[in-house]
């Protein structure tokens, strides 16, 4: 069971010296009666990283990260795009912003990935996630690589060891003949990844929830169910909210790669967070 205290921030006074503040390459955070605006003002470069981030690991190594279960994390927050819909466009409706670029999101995770992309560890996550192309992390076989979602990725569970090898042959295979079936099963076997994906429009003000049990992980937008997934990661994990202009690329065939993008103007805003740890939530 969690031993840290209740958060309960609604922002409007500033950020409390809890949070990691990360903003580089023109990404700002700002508090008004509308609470945290996490934004790239004046858009993003591709090539250079920008982000707007608040978390609550910073430097800790990874065994302090400061969150496991049974807890439940409420966020009311909305953005400046939509999410990017899960069906391919075309490229001339691409070229402009209509949706929201790179990533944004909130939840808990083990901060797997360098700035630069190097992988530190195997990833765990418990949280809601947007993405648009190009990133197309196809984790879960069905599933779009990009999208707002509730998202669990659970690498660090027993048998997962187990896995890597015929996710490597079937990998090498789904390169070979260009069938991914196989390939995208094991690497959910791999990685623990369920998802769901969020019809819930981004620019509007919405409740998200996570309840979060040692058996069982559940997400709700508004009160209504969008995912249930039972063995998540176990943690510790830690807290982050974020939007910035970086795409990743993991599929069945093996491709893996990072990268940055272009983008306008863009925001993620956070009203009002809590984070009720132990016995001071009640189970549903």
């Amino acid at each position: 069971m969690s031993d840290v205290s209740d958060v309960n921030e609604r922002f409007r006074e500033g950020l409390s010296a809890r949070w990691t503040r990360i903003t580089p390459n023109g990404g700002t955070l700002e508090t008004s009666p509308n609470g945290l605006r996490l934004a790239l003002p004046d858009g993003a470069h591709a090539g250079a990283y920008s982000d707007a981030q608040i978390d609550d690991y910073g430097t800790l190594p990874p065994s302090r990260f400061p969150w496991r279960p049974p807890l439940r994390l409420e966020i009311h927050a909305r953005a400046s795009h939509p999410a990017h819909p899960a069906q391919k466009l075309p490229p001339d409706l691409l070229e402009h912003q209509q949706w929201l670029r790179g990533t944004a999101g909130f939840g808990f995770w083990n901060y797997p990935f360098s700035l630069t992309g190097a992988v530190l560890r195997l990833p765990e996550a418990i949280w809601f996630f947007a993405a648009s192309p190009p990133s197309n992390m196809a984790l879960m076989p069905g599933s779009p690589g990009w999208g707002w979602k509730a998202q669990v990725v659970h690498a660090h569970r027993a048998g997962a060891v187990l896995a890597v090898a015929p996710t490597a042959a079937a990998v090498a295979w789904a390169r070979i003949s260009r069938r991914e079936g196989l390939a995208g099963r094991w690497v959910q076997r791999l990685t623990g990844t369920r998802e769901a994906p969020i019809s819930a429009d981004l620019r509007e003000w919405h409740s998200y929830t996570i309840d979060w049990h040692p058996d069982r992980a559940r997400f709700t937008v508004d009160g209504a169910e969008v995912l249930s997934v039972a063995d998540p990661p176990k943690g510790p994990l830690g807290f982050v909210a974020w939007i910035d202009n970086q795409y990743a690329i993991a599929t069945p065939r093996g491709e893996f790669r990072f990268g940055t993008l272009a983008t306008g103007p863009e925001w993620l805003e956070i009203e009002s967070l809590h984070i009720l740890p132990g016995a001071n939530f009640e189970r549903v």
